[in-house]
């Protein structure tokens, strides 16, 4: 693929993961949620200009801090995200502000890098924000399915702690 056409792939998947994020949605744990973040890493990993060919040492540091990067971005997302049980027993998520800042922290983070990178003359090509991309969805995902289990129990069917308590009733903004 070009790099317009992975432009265009990290463009589309950030808006349609963060519009479904900011809604409720219900999670479920028996999912395939490892799904999108392979297929998003497959298609990085299989790109010619991973690394630069003239600094392989600086744009593989360069990588490997955008993996990091992308690593505690989802981290933070998932434990910034509100999860709570229904009466039914399912469990539903929502982003938070603070979820929605992390979002803002991961990507001015990103940007300062690749800057970094073309001021050390350093050329990384889309794949490398595909790659951190696929890890900090990868982290999210494993992280939410985790933390979804302790609503339900690791066999679908014990309650946690607190299942059957009243969940304070606040307005949500539209």
């Amino acid at each position: 693929m070009s790099g317009l056409v992975n432009a265009l792939v990290i463009v589309a998947v950030v808006a349609v993961v963060i519009v479904r994020q900011f809604r409720a949605r219900q999670i479920g744990t028996d999912r395939r949620w490892w799904l999108l973040p392979v297929i998003l890493g497959v298609v990085a990993l299989r790109e010619p200009g991973l690394l630069d060919a003239h600094h392989h040492t600086t744009s593989a540091v360069l990588l490997g801090v955008e993996l990091v990067i992308g690593l505690a971005t989802g981290a933070g997302w998932a434990w910034t995200t509100r999860l709570w049980a229904e009466s039914d027993g399912s469990v539903w998520s929502k982003s938070t502000k603070a979820s929605g800042g992390v979002w803002v922290v991961g990507i001015a983070l990103r940007v300062g890098l690749m800057a970094l990178g073309a001021a050390v003359g350093v050329h990384q090509d889309s794949s490398a924000l595909m790659l951190g991309l696929a890890a900090t969805l990868l982290v999210r995902s494993g992280v939410l399915t985790w933390r979804a289990q302790s609503f339900t129990g690791t066999a679908g069917s014990a309650p946690a702690y607190g299942f059957g308590m009243a969940r304070p009733a606040r307005k949500e903004r539209v």
